[in-house]
């Protein structure tokens, strides 16, 4: 009795296919959990895409791919001199540098690595100045350099200009970018036909469909309640008679986890702030939907279960019925995923 991603199948692989042909250049990445398919799941899809590069996060992602999938593997986490093990010496990878002392360490090495030098955006993560990008080109010894980096901020709009300063500052005959648009892509090659465009896309290629996606939980058990009784870990008090219902997905699934609110307008710091306030009182709204609607949490979502509220006045499910839940496929782990 499982967390399960239902996949469409035919409506998934159909956007896959069209997002491929549309992205000149694609790169298809496939880092943490995989965007909720798993990493090793991505690998094999992108080798079915006929991709000649696919990006992952970090090297310990690396030995997840590198069985699935044939081609070039980018390493998007920057270059360290530690906490590598033998897999940063396969000859398939691309190393992303940001620090010349990184670009001096790699070239020392008797492998002669293949390397993408990271300009430091404005995300201001990681990456070269742009005084350092433009001679670190030059200037590297001891290793095959395959071109520029350029990770810029989601959403918004003015990358072009970003884009157009760095390629001023730092020239490059291929660039492998993030979170640009597809309208800005297109201005970009039609500006610049002489370099050669490899967008990094994970969120728009993997869950770009999300009418083919539909993540479900398992009723695992019902109970009537009574006001004043109480339940859980925490024996908190039901405050109105109805049905407490014991569903599959918990913290090991990333249910009821949370970032720091992305809120920037005054709209959605005011939800924030009433929410805020629910979780203050103990009332957490959780993701799972019964009856078209999203129900309370009784408590925290437990390890593998959440226990959650069903007033009397709605039809509780049965045991083994599945259940809609909303989530964030960038934080959560399925128990199965299951593709039609």
């Amino acid at each position: 009795m499982t967390l399960t991603l239902y996949v469409d199948g035919p409506r998934w692989r159909s956007h896959l296919t069209r997002t491929a042909a549309e992205t000149p250049g694609l790169v298809p990445v496939a880092k943490g959990n995989g965007y909720g398919f798993g990493v090793p799941r991505l690998a094999r899809r992108a080798e079915w895409l006929g991709a000649d590069t696919v990006a992952v996060g970090t090297y310990d992602e690396v030995a997840d791919v590198d069985r699935r999938f044939s081609g070039t593997v980018l390493v998007m986490q920057p270059w360290r001199p530690f906490g590598h093990d033998d897999a940063s010496t396969d000859p398939r990878l691309i190393h992303t540098v940001g620090r010349l002392e990184d670009l001096a360490a790699l070239g020392r090495r008797a492998d002669r690595p293949r390397v993408v030098l990271e300009a430091l955006t404005s995300m201001r993560r990681h990456g070269l100045v742009a005084a350092d990008l433009a001679t670190a080109r030059i200037s590297a010894r001891g290793v095959r350099v395959e071109g520029h980096a350029l990770h810029l901020p989601i959403g918004g709009s003015g990358h072009l200009a970003e884009v157009e300063r760095w390629l001023a500052a730092a020239p490059a005959d291929r660039w492998y970018v993030s979170h640009l648009a597809p309208g800005e892509l297109t201005e970009l090659r039609r500006r610049h036909p002489e370099v050669e465009v490899r967008p990094r896309v994970g969120t728009a290629l993997w869950l770009g469909e999300r009418a083919a996606l539909a993540p479900k939980a398992t009723v695992l058990d019902v109970h009537p309640v009574r006001r004043g009784d109480r339940v859980g870990y925490r024996q908190r008090r039901i405050l109105r008679a109805g049905w407490l219902l014991v569903v599959s997905g918990g913290t090991s699934h990333g249910i009821g986890l949370e970032a720091p609110t992305a809120a920037t307008s005054a709209r959605q710091r005011a939800v924030s702030i009433a929410r805020g306030g629910l979780d203050a009182a103990g009332r957490a709204l959780s993701p799972f939907v019964v009856g078209g609607r999203q129900r309370w949490f009784v408590e925290p979502p437990h390890m593998q279960v959440s226990m959650v509220f069903l007033p009397a006045d709605a039809t509780p499910p049965s045991l083994g019925d599945e259940v809609d839940v909303r989530v964030r496929h960038t934080i959560t782990t399925f128990d199965r995923v299951v593709t039609s």
